[in-house]
């Protein structure tokens, strides 16, 4: 990661659509992933997969009606660095990030933020500097319900705490969403699907699949279920399964002649896999939040049919008209619609065309999920 020297946060040039008053916007991210970091890696080519130029195209607000800030990644000493990583295994959370770039976040008239993590801290922050009038907050969570029955105690009262304080709590997923209204009982509760970027479609392939029927599988997330998919595949003939990951281990292929484990490099070593494969396939673990939703979607981009696992979800983006679903840790059930699908040239495609037309700029995409965070932020502050 290159680590970047800021006097001050990266400004979005705005785009006026209206003569309404811009809203400023404030948008914590994780360290790593600030406005000019970011932007810098992906003009080097360095971010892989289908993503935007700012993290999570947080910047389409600027076409909104917003004035959009990134938080930014101060350069750090070892011993800066250290300091940071200490605290934020204590809390759970990046404080020290957020310290780091308060100035900016007090200049915003409501604060976006991505995860639980920039989440908390933001409020903590708020919460030692007591400084008035604070920004409106928006805070977002992916992993928090996931992790909250297996959190102690006494964390569990300090991040119900500081979440309380958000003005709108928002969640990626029906599933997320009813058990934090629970949790949070006391606060607004939103679903906003996350999309990305859905500039760019490739053509569903309408035709007969050549053997070996090439399947594909992305992803990085702890609860992918490698194993059972490697389970289903492994012994099929005629079928050859790329699994690209970073965190998946290479000992789940070893011995196999038909999976393959690669990690690529560039944006096009990505896209070659993508248009050499026939099938995509999500296999997941139980979770609540939408695990895998931005693979899914890359999938559906390039134009493949896709076979995924019914959790965490995702019928939320999808409906099984759209993405083939198959219960959760079961090969046989894998291996059945993998046949299914491969067996049927025109039910594949259709499904696979019924998918896509779900997203682009106004449908599921980066700019609708932007979008409404607009619109809540407008409610807010009543503009």
């Amino acid at each position: 990661m290159t680590e970047l020297s800021v006097d001050r946060p990266l400004e979005i040039p705005l785009v006026r659509i209206d003569e309404r008053e811009d809203i400023k916007v404030f948008v914590q991210l994780a360290y790593g992933f600030g406005g000019r970091n970011w932007s810098e890696r992906y003009d080097r080519g360095e971010i892989i997969g289908v993503n935007e130029r700012f993290a999570y195209g947080y910047l389409h607000a600027s076409a909104m009606g917003c004035d959009v800030v990134y938080s930014e990644d101060y350069r750090e000493t070892r011993f800066g660095r250290i300091l940071r990583l200490a605290i934020r295994v204590l809390l759970g959370f990046d404080l020290v990030h957020a310290w780091r770039n308060r100035q900016a976040l007090y200049r915003a008239d409501v604060v976006w933020t991505h995860t639980e993590s920039q989440s908390l801290a933001v409020t903590a922050l708020l919460a030692i500097l007591r400084k008035r009038p604070r920004p409106k907050l928006i805070l977002q969570s992916v992993w928090l319900i996931d992790r909250w029955r297996k959190t102690g105690a006494a964390r569990r009262w300090l991040w119900r705490h500081l979440m309380s304080s958000g003005d709108i709590l928002t969640f990626h997923s029906s599933a997320n969403w009813s058990i934090a209204q629970r949790i949070f009982a006391d606060n607004r509760c939103e679903i906003v699907l996350f999309g990305i970027r859905a500039s760019e479609v490739k053509p569903v392939r309408d035709r007969p699949l050549l053997r070996p029927i090439k399947l594909i599988a992305v992803g990085n997330d702890v609860h992918r279920d490698w194993k059972t998919l490697i389970d289903a595949v492994a012994e099929l003939p005629n079928v050859e399964l790329t699994i690209v990951s970073q965190r998946a281990q290479t000992s789940l292929v070893s011995g196999l002649e038909n999976v393959t484990l690669v990690s690529p490099s560039t944006n096009a070593a990505l896209t070659a896999i993508y248009d050499r494969s026939d099938i995509a396939i999500l296999p997941l673990k139980p979770n609540l939040h939408a695990s895998g939703v931005t693979a899914l979607q890359e999938a559906v981009l390039y134009g493949l049919p896709v076979i995924c696992s019914d959790v965490g979800g995702l019928r939320d983006y999808f409906s099984e008209d759209e993405v083939a679903y198959v219960p959760a840790a079961s090969p046989e059930a894998l291996r059945q619609q993998i046949a299914a699908l491969v067996n049927d040239d025109v039910g594949r495609a259709a499904m696979a065309r019924r998918a896509q037309a779900k997203m682009g700029p106004n449908a599921l995409s980066s700019q609708s999920f932007v979008r409404r965070h607009v619109e809540l932020s407008r409610e807010l502050l009543g503009w």
